[in-house]
């Protein structure tokens, strides 16, 4: 008989999310776990330095006559649960009482429900609807026109102050770019390349609302990279937003539907022999782990987690069976390499760092400490600076390195960290990295 003690003697058995059960939705219900899971962690506190979360909850039971979460009144848990940005740090790396311990902890997902609940009563307001669709803004931002009206919007004063007064985005935080070209227009123009030889390795590149409009450089140097070790490459062009923002939001409902949407198109491809490669960790990890979560009875989902890679969690699989080319011709000297969160909760450890460091005349140094940005929390006036405060032991961290470079294999980390350096540097994502390295 297993013995269920304190600091992960067994590993962490995450139960599914539960979505489909009556008593996930009962608002009473909610605050009770609620409840019953602040006091655990009142007792505890190991997650204290996290997010903000847990100092708001800490700060909410000290100021309360009681000293317990008895004596906090239940309107104020809702402070808790807006200042979580679904890290999912603490139940990966501080809760002890994750299950398969009996008190069956999962502070993160209690979180999600408590926002799919509050979702499904009141709604969202049209900021965050907005942050919460990238695929709508990456469209509507890549006309000409409309790219023009809203990078004014962006850079200049004027366009942040109205931004600030009338949508509650940050004067100061950082906003992504959208150049001219998406990387699905930029990919229907590209060379197919004569391959040296055949590998039989098929790779198709879900490129992510971000990847395709915002940073589609990143996805033009994966695949340069992939076609330099003579695997065939395809741009998955008919699915939608992994939705994994809307998760964040709340919104289990179009959740569900792009699942619907996605799901069975990705099977398609893995029944052909294609392997997936998704650019941004936070959507990887919809597929490996909240969709499977969410859906645990679905084949399909379960099929697209065992067959989704982050891409250097594909590369290194390459090198493990001496498929993958190391004829660097680059190095890259000392790098400063920020390990984001939703790469750290897929538990397929450090395979960026690994992989840079095959790279000749190339020091790594890893900093596992979250950013603070999530999709959109640190775009949001009333987080901005809580965000910036949780990335400033990182920025710390780069500005004492010195080093040639920093990155991240969440770009929107990686702009935050530059954002809160705020000294005229920018991030190179590790794939671009890794591209001038072969010199290709």
């Amino acid at each position: 008989m297993n013995t269920i003690k304190e600091d992960g003697l067994l590993r962490p058995d995450r139960q599914p999310l539960g979505q489909n059960t009556q008593g996930f939705w009962n608002e009473k219900r909610l605050q009770s776990e609620m409840q019953r899971v602040f006091s655990a962690c009142h007792s505890c506190r190991r997650c204290h330095s996290l997010c903000h979360s847990f100092p708001t909850l800490f700060d909410l039971i000290d100021n309360a006559g009681s000293m317990d979460v008895e004596g906090v009144n239940p309107e104020d848990y809702w402070k808790v649960v807006d200042s979580c940005f679904l890290c999912d740090l603490c139940f990966l790396s501080k809760c002890p009482y994750v299950p398969p311990h009996e008190w069956n902890i999962d502070f993160p997902h209690l979180m999600l429900r408590a926002k799919a609940v509050r979702y499904r009563r009141d709604g969202a307001r049209l900021r965050d609807r907005l942050l919460s669709s990238p695929d709508k803004i990456g469209r509507i931002a890549s006309r000409p026109l409309l790219r023009q009206a809203y990078h004014y919007l962006r850079k200049s004063p004027t366009g942040r102050k109205l931004l600030h007064k009338t949508l509650g985005i940050h004067k100061q935080a950082w906003l992504p770019e959208y150049p001219a070209r998406s990387l699905s227009q930029r990919w229907k123009t590209h060379p197919q390349p004569a391959r040296h030889r055949e590998t039989g390795n098929k790779v198709a590149i879900f490129a992510t609302c971000y990847g395709n409009y915002s940073q589609p450089q990143i996805g033009e140097d994966l695949i340069c990279i992939l076609e330099h070790n003579d695997i065939q490459v395809k741009l998955i062009d008919d699915c939608q937003c992994c939705a994994m923002p809307r998760l964040e939001l709340g919104d289990l409902d179009t959740v569900n539907l792009a699942m619907n949407t996605n799901i069975p198109r990705m099977a398609e491809l893995i029944a052909d022999g294609w392997d997936i490669v998704s650019l941004i960790p936070s959507c990887t990890l919809m597929f490996k782990q909240e969709l499977p979560l969410m859906f645990p009875e679905r084949t399909a989902v379960l099929q697209v987690k065992l067959a989704i890679y982050d891409p250097f969690e594909y590369l290194m699989r390459l090198y493990r069976s001496k498929q993958l080319k190391i004829d660097f011709r680059r190095g890259l000297g000392r790098i400063v390499y920020h390990v984001a969160c939703h790469q750290r909760a897929q538990r397929a450890g450090q395979q960026t760092r690994k992989l840079l460091e095959l790279i000749p005349d190339t020091e790594v140094t890893p900093v596992e400490r979250c950013s603070g940005h999530d999709g959109s929390y640190a775009m949001k006036s009333e987080h901005h600076v809580n965000a910036t405060s949780l990335c400033a032991p990182v920025a710390r961290r780069i500005q004492q390195q010195q080093a040639d470079a920093y990155t991240s294999d969440c770009f929107l980390a990686g702009h935050h960290i530059s954002n809160t350096l705020a000294n005229g540097s920018t991030p190179v994502h590790p794939i671009s990295l890794l591209r001038r390295a072969y010199a290709i």
